[in-house]
């Protein structure tokens, strides 16, 4: 059950929002146990360009995914004309145990 009450149609984005919320926190942590403030920042840049560079990579997986489910839905005489899986006697060629009027 969802708890935020809206469907979740986005869950790449909803991993990014967690990804930036982490980016914003771990710097604090960081400050409060001691670490300067160079050093937070440092940390902090870092996690903003893996998450975005994770951002990049997520919306290029769930396009090449959505290309993927459209050529799937192609007409099934698309697919077979182009299908490279069949054997060589079922793609319309005559076998040797063919009978034939020109034999």
């Amino acid at each position: 059950m969802q708890s935020s009450g809206r469907p979740h149609d986005d869950p790449a984005g909803d991993v990014v929002r967690w990804a930036a919320f982490s980016c914003l926190l771990v710097p604090v942590v960081l400050v409060v146990y001691g670490t300067s403030f160079g050093g937070a920042a440092v940390a902090t840049l870092g996690l903003f360009v893996v998450t975005a560079a994770c951002l990049v990579l997520l919306r290029h997986s769930e396009r090449t995914a959505a290309r993927v489910r459209a050529e799937e839905r192609l007409p099934s005489a698309h697919r077979r004309r182009h299908s490279r899986g069949a054997p060589a006697g079922r793609r319309g060629c005559r076998t040797s145990d063919s009978a034939s009027p020109h034999d």
